[in-house]
């Protein structure tokens, strides 16, 4: 372990890839600082997936255990069509049974509990976000949001896809509308759905995600073409009104979600860069390569950046061996799966008849080895 470790380690932001640095490093013997710009850690949010390429990670860190307790297993996965008729289905017990490590949805909020609960909440400090840095060859100068500044060894901005570090580092500007919108909820309904098994629907130009996450409770997500900064007067009456005619339990969903816990939010990334470093500041997470979620690989990839960059911070003998084997490591994998997730959302929010009938057939006929052989491929850990 390198003379770093002495000085502190500062972290902007205390989302999923901020606090999962946090306890990682602290296992390594770090000394680490986190700044979140939210004033608190509450219950709101919706649904993530945790895969089995995650889980096996945060088996590394032993958290596995906590995150299961807190979700549930899912099993098996299907993309249907609007009506209902199933276009594939996906073994998902199969893939996690031979790359030991299940794939967990859950609560985010619950999620951000055990993480919390891993990284220490004496190391976090809440309503204070990192505006910037300085460094010069003797050291780094961080700038917090109320005008203070600090010291520390390395800091990395694990800041989101609005990122002040990467705005920083990079400059490029806001990030990119995909062309559609999500709206998430969290309904207490888990009696509409089998206990472990998630589905998603496309039709034309819109789609609709259903994952149960345990504690009685299904999170569900609708996506839709539409312009960017919408607003919406009666958000669950106009859901309603778009998936009106969709599947059970499409509508029944929507409904027993109380309409101030919808989240409305345009989905958006970024073009993949292959620089997620500057001397003795890092990238990790969104605020290195912000994708869209149609994957379900954001939160996955901001852990596997985590432990990757803790365990090259480790066993590099200093900081610039260590970023840059970082780079080397998960530039490449991470931007991969951008690429891969704007192009599936594309192709799923397809609106013209004729391709959509093309593109529903030839999910139909896609052999389930295929898909199989897919999974592994994503979800296998690069040594």
């Amino acid at each position: 372990m390198h003379s770093d470790t002495l000085s502190e380690v500062l972290i902007a932001g205390g989302g999923i890839g901020g606090l999962t640095l946090g306890a990682a490093l602290q296992l390594h013997g770090f000394r680490v600082r986190i700044f979140e710009r939210a004033p608190a850690f509450g219950g709101a949010g919706a649904g993530i997936a945790m895969q089995t390429n995650a889980m096996t990670i945060l088996a590394r860190l032993g958290l596995a255990t906590a995150v299961a307790a807190e979700g549930t297993e899912i099993r098996s996965a299907s993309l249907l069509d609007q009506s209902g008729r199933v276009l594939v289905t996906m073994p998902i017990a199969a893939v996690s049974r031979e790359l030991g490590a299940p794939m967990i949805a859950i609560h985010r909020a619950r999620l951000h509990q055990v993480l919390l609960a891993a990284a220490g909440e004496d190391v976090v400090l809440s309503g204070t976000a990192v505006a910037g840095y300085e460094q010069d060859a003797d050291g780094l100068r961080v700038r917090l949001d109320d005008g203070s500044t600090l010291d520390g060894a390395l800091l990395v901005g694990a800041d989101g896809l609005r990122s002040a570090v990467r705005a920083q580092m990079v400059g490029d500007g806001e990030p990119l509308y995909a062309g559609y919108t999500s709206w998430r909820g969290v309904a207490k309904a888990a009696g509409l759905v089998p206990p472990h098994h998630t589905s998603e629907s496309w039709g034309r130009g819109a789609r609709f995600g259903v994952v149960p996450i345990g504690h009685g409770e299904v999170y569900w997500f609708g996506v839709a073409d539409a312009p960017p900064r919408g607003d919406d007067r009666d958000v669950r009456a106009e859901l309603l009104e778009r998936f009106r005619g969709w599947h059970p339990p499409v509508e029944a969903l929507i409904a027993a979600t109380p309409a101030g816990e919808i989240i409305r939010t345009d989905i958006c990334d970024r073009p993949p860069i292959s620089r997620w470093t500057d001397g003795r500041v890092a990238l990790l997470g969104d605020a290195a390569h912000p994708m869209t979620p149609n994957l379900g690989q954001g939160g996955c990839q901001a852990v596997e950046d985590a432990v990757s960059l803790a365990e090259c911070l480790s066993a590099a003998p200093d900081t610039a061996s260590a970023l840059a084997e970082y780079e080397r490591f998960r530039v490449h994998r991470a931007n991969a799966f951008v690429v891969g997730s704007r192009r599936f959302g594309a192709v799923a929010q397809w609106s013209n008849p004729a391709a959509c009938w093309l593109r529903d057939t030839l999910m139909r006929a896609t052999p389930q080895a295929v898909m199989l052989r897919q999974a592994r491929s994503s979800l296998s850990l690069p040594t």
